[in-house]
């Protein structure tokens, strides 16, 4: 019974009735005096997200009532505040509702479903909604599945996900896809040529990594995915106040995306060539860290000098994005962390998107309005590329101005990308900052079912 979705309705099957505002009245005329009564009683008016329990002759439960958006379209919330709600039992949708209404409405079940118990014991949702008769079991559970590994990921402290843990996660992804896969650890990332990643890492006990998943006929179209694994982000010697270290355990929340991600990819054997790569790191302070003014020589054999050591999600993601970027992929995705100013201009729900290539940035923009998965495209401007210029190296860490930061960053990493190669780089939160129906506080997937289907349409199943 996964997600609390079975399979058929059995004696005692609650309906839940799905109402707009607009049609309350006309549905309490057609039902009988005391359940209208009732429900006038509670003062039930049919809003979105609103419940009325309806009981029965024997004090049980007849029916819920549960109010919707106008406009007939089945949103992917709409049911998720009932399963933490509605007493143990089993329901169904007394509704005939589209195909894709059917999937939205057993996916918010299922991704309400959801509880990080790891650490404490949490109280499971016990109400059961049999599937909708026109869902698509395979992706709700492909999706939830997807969602739950990256909000463990996401949610899962440092001391017990470094990049030590985190390559073992993604090994164990590997298995079970029969994937192959391969970890860079230390000072192998120098001599391989990944001196970024090891610059940041070499700073703390848990050595820093390159994982590597490569999955797929070798015949299919490439896609690569990147995404930033700071398990822990002190600042470095540039550190962060106390307050900013206390969500920094999510500063991985990219490479969680992609490992998401691509088990979803996986599991519905997508006609791609799948790569993986997460730079794993913690950026901590030690004897061996590195200094702000440093100059690092990169994967590309470009140059950067250290502007800030809290500006190190760039410098993992670049040695990564270059690695990437020599096989020339048919598509390149990155997710990471990023940048404080892309939350001052979009807020914490809704990551930002830079692309290269127009048609993979509507795409993607699409995708995200029909799965409620949104992103928003903000510009690579290229005249802030002056703003990465500094005199001794080729490259800044760090933009020279206070402004468009998420841009200026975004700059950083498109200069390790070839401009034939389709690209496009997420900048995101990866965390909820409080609890709303199916999306409970602490680690969240974004742009992860948006991206998916952009794949899916992209290259086919």
């Amino acid at each position: 019974m996964p997600y609390n979705l079975v399979g058929r309705a059995t004696a005692g099957t609650i309906p839940i009735t799905p109402i707009e505002g607009s049609s309350l009245e006309a549905w309490l005329g057609g039902t009988d005096n005391r359940t209208a009564a009732w429900v006038r009683a509670t003062g039930f008016k049919a809003k979105a997200g609103d419940v009325a329990l309806i009981p029965d002759d024997k004090g049980g439960l007849a029916r819920i009532l549960l109010g919707v958006e106008a406009g007939g379209r089945t949103g992917l919330w709409d049911y998720a505040g009932l399963p933490g709600a509605l007493p143990a039992g089993r329901y169904a949708i007394d509704a005939a509702i589209e195909p894709a209404d059917a999937t939205r409405a057993a996916l918010g079940w299922a991704l309400a479903t959801y509880r990080f118990d790891r650490y404490t014991t949490m109280p499971a949702a016990e109400a059961e909604l049999v599937w909708p008769k026109a869902a698509d079991r395979d992706y709700v559970e492909r999706a939830a599945a997807g969602t739950a590994l990256a909000r463990d990921l996401v949610n899962t402290p440092a001391n017990d996900l470094g990049p030590t843990r985190l390559a073992e996660e993604a090994k164990a992804l590997a298995k079970a896809y029969k994937a192959k896969f391969s970890v860079l650890v230390g000072d192998q990332l120098l001599k391989k040529n990944y001196p970024t990643i090891h610059a940041v890492g070499r700073g703390a006990t848990d050595a820093p990594r390159l994982i590597d998943l490569q999955w797929g006929d070798p015949t299919h179209p490439k896609v690569t995915l990147v995404g930033k694994g700071v398990c822990f982000d002190t600042g470095g010697y540039d550190i962060k106040p106390s307050n900013g270290m206390l969500t920094m355990k999510k500063d991985m929340g990219g490479s969680a995306q992609v490992l998401g991600l691509a088990r979803m990819i996986m599991d519905a054997g997508l006609k791609v060539r799948l790569r993986v790569l997460v730079p794993a790191v913690k950026n901590m302070i030690s004897g061996d860290a590195f200094l702000p003014m440093d100059v690092i020589r990169t994967r590309k054999g470009t140059t950067v000098e250290i502007g800030n050591t809290d500006a190190e999600g760039r410098l993992v993601l670049c040695d990564a994005l270059a690695e990437a970027d020599s096989e020339k992929p048919e598509l390149l995705l990155d997710y990471a962390t990023l940048t404080g100013a892309a939350r001052v201009a979009l807020g914490t729900d809704l990551p930002a998107l830079f692309s290269n290539d127009q048609q993979v940035a509507d795409d993607w923009l699409r995708c995200g309005i029909d799965e409620e998965d949104p992103v928003w495209r903000l510009p690579l401007h290229a005249p802030y590329r002056s703003m990465l210029k500094t005199k001794i190296a080729d490259l800044s860490n760090t933009g020279s101005a206070p402004y468009g930061g998420a841009i200026t960053a975004a700059l950083f990493l498109e200069h390790f990308v070839s401009p034939t190669t389709r690209w496009a780089h997420i900048d995101l939160m990866a965390w909820n900052l409080k609890d709303r129906p199916g999306r409970p506080e602490g680690g969240e997937a974004m742009a992860m079912r948006s991206a998916y289907r952009m794949i899916e349409h992209r290259f086919g199943r």
